[in-house]
């Protein structure tokens, strides 16, 4: 049998298509135990995310968490789950369309799909799709603004094994973060100025990421070095005061030291501290998900309140706001520079422009 994946035979005539491929985390196909044991064994099953021997990992995996964790996961899913779905896959699939009506119009040589690095649908089934419509040049976009080994470089595996079971590859392309790209913080911005326009502002903005272990900045992760920067030049957009605002880190899991400060204990500090409002913001999170509606705005909000904190904000993500997906626009459009023409509309963006005039190279 070969080792390559079933692919569309070679032909001389066939039209040259470039694909852009969105990667975002992935999510449970429901809010019950029996989904999301398989998708918690993908998950902590990735050497990039649990970085321990699998001698001492696997019997505490298969022993301990799966047999019990699914069930307190389930339940906390359900208590974000939305009639359409899961959050997280809803606002990819949001984005994913949002950029094809941008970019694919009047255009049937761009092809934008997107896949979950764990759960369905697949990156490789994605690639899959993309491979049979004829897709030659491949932009792979992982949705993880700051780039961590756990997430993007993860994210990127899974393409690479893909790559490394077909047979006719196609020219590639990665965004590797955009931390700090222009239109990414101009989003975050606009987003927490579209909330404070509408339910006022709190005293403290408290910006969120996900946590990783301490020792994966010891080892060369740039990641806690690029929250530091978005969070920075967050706060510039919004020019705020150096009191107004803080970051912390979520999601610790395990004994280990993990990047701080914690979230949990900030908001703990907050709330003792009689702190009348505080606002919670995940700048790392381009789609709401388990970790922002749950742990922040049910759990953080708990913690804050029993502290004696007053007042809770959860300010949403970037979702589909029209601010991320012109942002996410201009990233792509730029990584497409002479592989795709960009035919611009009315109103398109400046950059997209350029690109069509030659003015970028």
């Amino acid at each position: 049998m070969s080792r390559y994946l079933t692919e569309p035979a070679f032909r001389h005539d066939a039209q040259s298509k470039t694909g852009v491929l969105l990667i975002n985390l992935g999510t449970p196909e429901a809010p019950t135990a029996r989904a999301v044991r398989p998708y918690l064994r993908q998950f902590l099953s990735d050497p990039r995310v649990i970085e321990i021997p699998r001698l001492l990992w696997w019997p505490l995996l298969n022993g301990v968490i799966l047999p019990l964790r699914p069930r307190r996961s389930a339940a906390k899913y359900a208590s974000i789950w939305q009639a359409e779905g899961s959050p997280l896959l809803t606002h990819t699939a949001g984005m994913t369309r949002q950029l094809a009506e941008r970019l694919t119009r009047d255009d049937d040589t761009l092809l934008i799909d997107f896949g979950m690095r764990y759960g369905k649908p697949s990156v490789e089934a994605a690639m899959a799709r993309m491979k049979a419509a004829g897709v030659e040049r491949l932009l792979v976009v992982p949705l993880y603004p700051q780039y961590a080994a756990s997430s993007t470089a993860s994210a990127l595996d899974a393409v690479f094994r893909t790559l490394v079971r077909t047979r006719a590859l196609p020219d590639l392309r990665v965004v590797r973060h955009f931390h700090d790209d222009p239109g990414y913080i101009a989003a975050l911005a606009a987003n927490v100025r579209a909330f404070w326009q509408a339910n006022g502002r709190g005293d403290v903005l408290l910006l969120s990421f996900h946590g990783v272990p301490r020792a994966t900045l010891d080892r060369g992760d740039p990641y806690h070095c690029e929250c530091l920067k978005t969070a920075r030049l967050l706060a510039d957009e919004l020019e705020l005061t150096p009191d107004a605002w803080r970051i912390a880190f979520q999601s610790r899991f395990g004994r280990a030291k993990w990047l701080q400060p914690y979230t949990s204990a900030t908001l703990a500090e907050l709330g003792r501290a009689r702190t009348s409002r505080v606002d919670v913001f995940c700048p790392g999170f381009v789609a709401d998900c388990l970790e922002t509606l749950e742990e922040i705005a049910m759990e953080g909000k708990e913690t804050f309140l029993t502290q004696g904190g007053q007042h809770f904000c959860h300010i949403p993500c970037l979702n589909q706001n029209t601010h991320w997906i012109d942002a996410i626009e201009r990233i792509v459009s730029a990584q497409l520079a002479g592989w795709h023409p960009a035919k611009p509309q009315d109103g398109a963006p400046r950059l997209a422009r350029a690109l069509a005039h030659g003015a970028v190279r």
